[in-house]
């Protein structure tokens, strides 16, 4: 479905039509956006696959 989509002919009209559309000043800025927008989403996924099950028991305390 997806095999020929980013090809760099593909790639490179994409640029034009965001070069049209944000201005050459804009664009380093949505790319630093972009960039930490996906480092911040790795580093909550990592924290959320190595933190441990902080969920409670649902079993209650036995009484003395």
């Amino acid at each position: 479905m997806f095999e020929g989509l980013f090809q760099p002919m593909h790639l490179l009209v994409i640029f034009g039509i965001a070069l049209l559309v944000f201005g050459p000043k804009k664009l380093p800025e949505l790319g630093t956006g972009l960039g930490d927008g996906i480092r911040g989403f790795k580093s909550a996924m990592k924290e959320t696959t190595d933190a441990p099950d902080k969920t409670p028991d649902p079993t209650p305390a036995p009484r003395p």
